[in-house]
């Protein structure tokens, strides 16, 4: 039996490593601000933006993380009150990576979400490319817990 869960942690890493049809770029070490450690309460709005893995994709983390985000809160302002980022690193064991990464950013009301990134709107979109060629997904959610 010990014999199988010492194995079972490289099996993991192995089948995570699997069927990945795009990499992600090694991340730099992150310097945590105020955005990077959100207070999120409960009535906050999260915006949720998810880019899938697939064949053929790509996404630049570094310029995701140094260029593009600061870039959101540098238009959103203090509207924006939190900016987090996962880098997908697996799925299920044997599965590919289903998201090469997820943007999270919170606001206090939806409100001020879509004032902040309607006038912004044609700059933002015009960035993605840059830094990905994945259509992003976003959901808008309200923060329960």
């Amino acid at each position: 039996m010990k014999i199988y869960l010492f194995l079972l942690p490289a099996a993991m890493l192995f089948s995570c490593q699997q069927n990945k049809p795009a990499q992600v770029p090694e991340t730099v070490k992150e310097e945590a601000g105020p955005a990077d450690l959100p207070e999120t309460r409960k009535g906050m709005i999260k915006v949720t933006i998810l880019y899938p893995n697939g064949e053929g994709m790509h996404f630049d983390m570094d310029y995701y993380k140094t260029k593009h985000m600061p870039m959101l809160q540098r238009l959103m302002g203090d509207s924006l009150k939190a900016v987090k980022i996962d880098k997908g690193l697996g799925g299920r064991p044997g599965e590919p990576i289903p998201y090469l990464a997820i943007g999270y950013l919170y606001f206090e009301r939806l409100s001020a979400y879509e004032s902040t990134f309607g006038p912004n709107a044609k700059e933002i979109l015009a960035d993605i490319p840059k830094y990905t060629n994945i259509k992003p997904v976003v959901q808008v959610s309200e923060v329960l817990q």
